[in-house]
């Protein structure tokens, strides 16, 4: 997967506060036309809502959470955010690395956003049926864990209601690895309500 990145903002007033996404792929619009993003519908949903909130997307395709965590302290002195969503993780276990490295790096992400004054919002993955249960279960059960420890919010699973559909497929770009455009507005739902409760 190419590595870009999406930035977006929106002219409000200095009192506003401002959403940090830092992803991979399935927030950096990986195959979709510009625009067409859960990111990009969350800065339409925030307009809609009249909350004076801008975002800016921070996600690259194929990142990892070491690479988050790398990327994270600069982030935050550059754009000061109020709120930071970390959807990061899926491509750690489609490289096989640890568990402990994966959760550790979302620990960390985590306090340090926290310690800049942002809000934190994880976004919880699942792997794929071919991985064992029993790495799937502690895989889902570690953003949970992390959340719980450094009382951060929480969506459980960023993917609900599309790859656990009835026919997952048809909502899958043809790699079935990238959601399509129409799953977008389900990832969108799936984040709002944790994110509406921690805004302001």
């Amino acid at each position: 997967m190419g590595a870009w990145a999406t930035l977006i903002t929106t002219a409000t007033p200095a009192k506003n506060q401002k959403i940090l996404v830092l992803g991979d792929s399935l927030s950096a619009e990986y195959g979709l036309k510009r625009g067409t993003g859960w990111v990009a519908l969350l800065e339409i949903r925030l307009k809609a809502e009249k909350l004076d909130a801008v975002v800016v997307n921070a996600s690259i395709s194929g990142e990892t959470t070491s690479g988050g965590r790398s990327r994270l302290g600069a982030l935050l002195s550059q754009h000061r955010p109020s709120h930071v969503v970390i959807e990061l993780g899926g491509n750690d276990a489609l490289r096989g690395l640890p568990l402990s490295l994966t959760e550790d790096n979302l620990s960390q992400m985590t306090q340090t956003a926290q310690k800049a004054g942002a809000s934190v919002l994880l976004a919880g993955m699942q792997v794929p049926p071919n991985y064992s249960r029993d790495y799937a279960d502690r895989f889902a059960a570690m953003f949970a864990a992390v959340a719980k420890a450094y009382k951060a919010a929480l969506v459980p699973f960023l993917l609900a209601g599309v790859s656990d559909g009835p026919d997952p497929t048809q909502l899958f770009q043809a790699d079935r690895i990238h959601p399509t455009e129409a799953a977008h507005p389900i990832i969108l739902a799936n984040v709002w309500p944790a994110l509406r409760k921690i805004l302001k």
